[in-house]
């Protein structure tokens, strides 16, 4: 990046921070030598993604203690914990804003042909996919908010921090810090069936945030209720998530997180094993995307019929 190009940015970072952010991701995304399949003619791992912005201080963190468990970490929470983890004596504000930066990663289209047509789920681009991508938004997280931080601000990515914690119970793990619980308070989607999130550019995608001390302008949630974009829930029109389930984890009360990960455990392992299917795989499991491809609200959001 040339000096010309590092004063316009800063120049953009002080008149619209939002713009910025939204700038640096989408660059990134785009540019990044890591976004690429090398065992699948470099292909992308990422289409171009979608940034959303949340006040901190937003009523709706403080639900999420009800609705997932008292342990779920607000921004302000998580930023305070983070400030107090640097030992910083100087510079301190005692009352900073807060704001969340959540970004959507849709999952690139040759990826998602492969899982459509797969008997098990988890094909081997699939696979690769899932875990290369992993070492892609850690290194985007970093990136996003290490630059906050060379600017002068406060910045983590809650989700990949040591504050993150999960807590095991009866029905399934709780987390402090669910990613899509804060993409929907950014007004990226709303919930489906299959327990993801249906955004302007459909479900198959990964979704991550980063915290920070700016005080961002909030991107307007365009619904109403955390299941508006949702055929299954608006007309009951839609039930493609619960056939393609090769677990039989959803069902029309949602996906069973336990039955999920059991399947992901030797049930699926076995079967592409007895199938031949299971080398050249990486990572800690064999992983499925079923549910989120072959489906109206893939790629797109979908309209109840």
């Amino acid at each position: 990046m040339s000096i010309e190009e590092v004063s316009r940015d800063k120049t953009l970072f002080k008149s619209n921070p939002n713009l910025f952010i939204e700038k640096v991701i989408k660059e990134y995304v785009a540019h990044s030598p890591i976004n690429r399949l090398v065992e699948f003619d470099d292909a992308p791992l990422w289409e171009e993604p979608i940034v959303a912005f949340a006040d901190g201080d937003d009523p709706i963190f403080e639900t999420y203690k009800t609705i997932i468990d008292e342990f779920h970490m607000t921004p302000r929470e998580a930023l305070e914990k983070y400030i107090q983890s640097k030992g910083w004596s100087y510079g301190l504000k005692e009352r900073p804003p807060v704001s969340v930066i959540s970004y959507v990663l849709p999952i690139a289209i040759g990826t998602l042909d492969a899982e459509r047509n797969s008997p098990y789920g988890g094909t081997f681009r699939y696979n690769h996919f899932r875990w290369l991508g992993e070492v892609f938004w850690r290194n985007l997280e970093n990136y996003v908010a290490s630059l906050l931080e060379l600017m002068g601000h406060h910045a983590f990515a809650p989700g990949r921090s040591t504050l993150f914690q999960r807590k095991e119970l009866a029905d399934g793990a709780r987390v402090n810090w669910s990613e899509r619980h804060v993409a929907y308070a950014a007004g990226l989607g709303t919930f489906g069936l299959n327990g993801l999130l249906i955004t302007q550019k459909g479900c198959a995608h990964f979704v991550e945030s980063v915290v920070c001390d700016l005080a961002l302008t909030p991107t307007p949630r365009p619904y109403d209720n955390h299941q508006a974009y949702c055929p299954f829930f608006k007309d009951k029109s839609c039930r493609k998530c619960i056939d393609r389930c090769k677990a039989g984890a959803i069902s029309e009360k949602g996906r069973d997180i336990l039955i999920c990960r059991k399947y992901l455990g030797p049930g699926q392992r076995m079967k592409l094993k007895e199938s031949g299917l299971d080398e050249g795989y990486i990572g800690k499991a064999p992983t499925c995307g079923m549910c989120m491809t072959n489906v109206p609200c893939e790629d797109k959001m979908p309209q109840p019929s």
